[in-house]
């Protein structure tokens, strides 16, 4: 960027001391080409530092001021480390429902091998390994071992009834394949509207969608090919079958005992604490399965109080829903804080320097800071010479207490006393969308043809925007109080004199311009001459009375002779967006308030204060959070219509896939509850969350319905149909659901870099499927009896209607 004063920087290599000032430094921007590695290209550039260094003089010192790519490698680090622990988690509760080392093994082998395969089409796509696709990938575990961990544990039902494990893998996967397939494809059906997104939305979370498409894609081959071969050559049977050889050992050894031998050996009292973990965990499982058989009975028994309980969840959906608050993308602290100063119009850049590093000063005491970059003057990110702007980099999120939102609210009253001087403070967004450079995170802009209109109601406008509770750092880039000179030129004295009113104007540009006439060449440098009069005469308007113009008979004529001079005060900078002048306001969000209970009342206050001719609208977040939040709702109800056509596509039947989408209502309640307890907003990622919610309940449904179809084609009534179905498939939802819950936890508890912007769709996943794990066993059964039974009258009906 173009070089500018710099106060109060401190960088990597030698410390700046705050105190030193007329400091001049060149910040050099970088920024990649699309395509290529970030962190790669980082690298890159450091390895050449040092070659740069032996280069310039010795007077001058190149530091690193601030390194975008370290919070993207913390970041990072932090996702691989959430991604092994899922995968720990995952596991452990295959084997806490198992107790079978091998029964463990056989499942877990599909998050490796379908990580890697997902691996491999990343790279013909061209991915990056960035936090939307790692997080994709971390989602992942908990969903990829659903298909296996399915699959494996009918197989072992199979070999508890007697079967041998080649007669169990054989019969178990061939009864439960199509049902695995119908897991499978339905659950990827969810991810088919997001890839149609569009905008920056659809940007953001087409890499998302299709990484974790690919990886469900694979574990479902996976789980249909290579568990059942896996079962049939590798598995241990059942812990019962091997109770009557323990046994047996164990009253072999009582004989040794008696006979007064050694005492029983390490391998032998390994086996005696499996039995007894194996027999107390099966009994506590047990147990548990006692308490869902008689309350199953109950809400079978009592279907009515079921269904009237499932249409309150469904109204009280809709009215969360509707009360949630709504926001676009969470803050993310990435170790930097920006901050802009303004000061008053006529302020020079001297005195702007001195008002600038008093700000610095203040910020670099806080604890939390670690350097400064400052800069003033028009140029770069300044619109104007009575501007200012601030990199504030923070220290390691481990090495400081507040996070950089409450870094924020922290130096805002510190800051404010500086007199003279505005300071307005917000936490750069993790995804910059659009919008030109404001004070602010937010715009709201003004347009019109008519510029005196805007400039009359622009300021009415904000101070009644600057009354919102809601709302701080208002802000607007109207500088209307420049001072200026107004210079009228006598057209008649200046033509008797034989000056022109081009002459006039050459000479004020001379003056006080900026023209360069020339440039000398030096063996090793270039400078360029630029003309104009002594600083001690640019200070003060009065100095143009000692300005004389060249008549063309030499003669020198002062302007004051053939010019009035008026001081008078005008807009410093004209602004226009569309071709139109513009007026436009940027503010932050006070903690703890939603972007959607604030776009409405803003646009309230236009149409009462505005007339007719000025247009409204917002930019940048703000604008792309409208467009959003209108077509998220559609597009979830485009995720559930792809689901149901595919279900019915399956199952060549339209009753079957509503009995299965019947337990979605409850999972949006508990996702939308969650995300209100915790005060989190429903933005982009926890509606994501919500999305993935569709397709890991559904699978719940579609285990007991497809259990109940078989069942009731072996003439079973549709009550004896699910109520064996839900008693069947008890332990693979169970274990299904806590391995999802395991794979998400790690999100929802936000540790680490950059957690805060996941965090939202690990708190919407999570809340969700602890709620709906609970009322889906008890909703589904009964909601299945009533469309069998409606399905039933149907079909009545229809042979009623056929003729004879």
């Amino acid at each position: 960027s173009r070089g500018a004063e710099e106060q109060g920087s401190r960088g990597a290599g030698e410390k700046f001391p705050i105190q030193n000032s007329g400091v001049r430094a060149i910040v050099l921007a970088i920024q990649r080409q699309p395509g290529t590695n970030t962190v790669q290209v980082v690298d890159a550039i450091k390895k050449l530092l040092p070659t740069f260094r032996t280069q310039i003089p010795a007077a001058v010192n190149m530091d690193i001021l601030y390194d975008r790519s370290q919070s993207i490698r913390e970041s990072v680090d932090d996702v691989q480390f959430t991604l092994l622990l899922t995968i720990a988690l995952v596991v452990l509760v295959i084997f806490l429902f198992l107790r079978n080392i091998s029964a463990t093994v056989i499942p877990s082998l599909a998050v490796p091998l379908s990580i890697v395969a997902t691996f491999g089409v990343m790279v013909l796509l061209d991915f990056s390994l960035d936090n939307l696709s790692l997080m994709a990938l971390t989602l992942s575990v908990g969903f990829v071992v659903d298909d296996a961990v399915v699959m494996l544990e009918n197989i072992v039902r199979h070999m508890e009834m007697g079967e041998s494990r080649m007669e169990a893998a054989l019969n178990g996967s061939r009864e439960i394949g199509f049902t695995i397939l119908s897991m499978t494809i339905s659950l990827v059906a969810v991810f088919i509207p997001i890839l149609f997104m569009e905008g920056i939305l659809g940007r953001l979370f087409r890499e998302f969608a299709v990484t974790i498409s690919v990886a469900i894609l694979v574990s479902g081959v996976i789980s249909l090919s290579l568990t059942p071969m896996l079962c049939s050559r590798f598995l241990s049977p059942p812990h019962h079958e091997q109770e009557s050889e323990g046994d047996e050992e164990q009253g072999r050894e009582g004989e040794i005992l008696n006979s007064e031998s050694p005492p029983p050996s390490f391998k032998s009292r390994i086996k005696n604490f499996n039995r007894r973990l194996y027999n107390f965990s099966e009994n506590v499982f047990n147990v548990i399965l006692g308490g869902y058989d008689w309350s199953l009975r109950k809400s079978l028994k009592y279907h009515r109080t079921t269904m009237v309980i499932s249409g309150a969840i469904l109204v009280a959906t809709v009215y969360l829903f509707i009360i949630v608050p709504k926001g676009f993308v969470p803050n993310a602290d990435v170790g930097q804080i920006t901050a802009t100063t303004q000061a008053s119009e006529d302020i020079s850049f001297d005195e702007m320097v001195k008002h600038q590093q008093a700000v610095a000063v203040i910020a670099y005491r806080d604890p939390n800071v670690d350097s400064i970059n400052s800069s003033v003057g028009a140029g770069g990110p300044n619109a104007s010479a009575n501007a200012g702007r601030l990199l504030i980099e923070l220290k390691p999120r481990h090495e400081r207490r507040l996070s950089a939102d409450e870094v924020v609210q922290e130096l805002r009253p510190k800051l404010s006393v500086v007199p003279g001087i505005k300071v307005f403070l917000q936490n750069p967004p993790a995804i910059n969308v659009g919008g030109q450079q404001t004070k602010a995170q937010y715009q709201f802009t003004l347009q019109t043809p008519n510029i005196q209109e805007l400039y009359q109601y622009a300021p009415a406008l904000e101070e009644k925007l600057r009354s919102l509770s809601d709302l701080q750092d208002v802000n607007s880039d109207l500088q209307i109080k420049n001072p200026q000179v107004k210079v009228d030129i006598n057209r008649d004295q200046a033509s008797a004199l034989g000056l022109t009113a081009n002459q006039i104007e050459t000479a004020l540009s001379n003056a006080y311009g900026t023209r360069q006439v020339s440039t000398i060449y030096a063996p090793d440098s270039q400078y360029q001459v630029i003309m104009g009069v002594e600083p001690k005469y640019q200070q003060n308007a009065n100095a143009l009375d000692l300005l004389s113009v060249r008549a063309p008979s030499g003669q020198l004529v002062p302007l004051n002779a053939i010019a009035t001079l008026s001081k008078d005060v005008g807009p410093l900078t004209i602004n226009h967006k569309g071709q139109l002048a513009s007026v436009t306001f940027s503010f932050n969000l006070k903690p703890g308030v939603s972007l959607g209970n604030v776009t409405g009342k803003i646009e309230e206050l236009a149409r009462q204060t505005l007339p007719p001719t000025i247009s409204t609208g917002f930019q940048g977040s703000a604008q792309a959070f409208q467009s959003s939040i209108q077509g998220l709702g559609l597009l979830l109800l485009v995720a559930i219509l792809v689901i149901y056509i595919v279900l019915g596509i399956l199952y060549e039947n339209f009753i079957h896939p509503l009995t299965i989408l019947s337990s979605l209502p409850s999972a949006g309640f508990g996702a939308i509850l969650t995300l209100l307890l915790f005060q989190v907003d429903l933005n982009i990622y926890a509606f994501v969350g919500i999305i993935l919610l569709v397709g890991i309940v559904k699978k719940n449904g579609i285990m007991m319905v497809d259990f109940a179809i078989v069942a009731r084609h072996n003439g079973k009534t549709p009550y004896d149909a699910i109520y064996e179905a839900c008693l069947v498939r008890f332990r693979p939802i169970m274990m299904t659901t806590m391995a999802a819950l395991m794979g998400t936890l790690p999100i929802a508890l936000g540790l680490g870099a950059g957690a805060d912007t996941r965090r939202p769709l690990g708190l919407a996943v999570v809340g969700g499927l602890v709620f709906s794990q609970f009322l889906t066993l008890y909703l589904t059964p009964v909601f299945y009896t009533y469309m069998e039974s409606w399905q039933t009258k149907m079909k009545k009906r229809s042979w009623r209607k056929q003729p004879i």
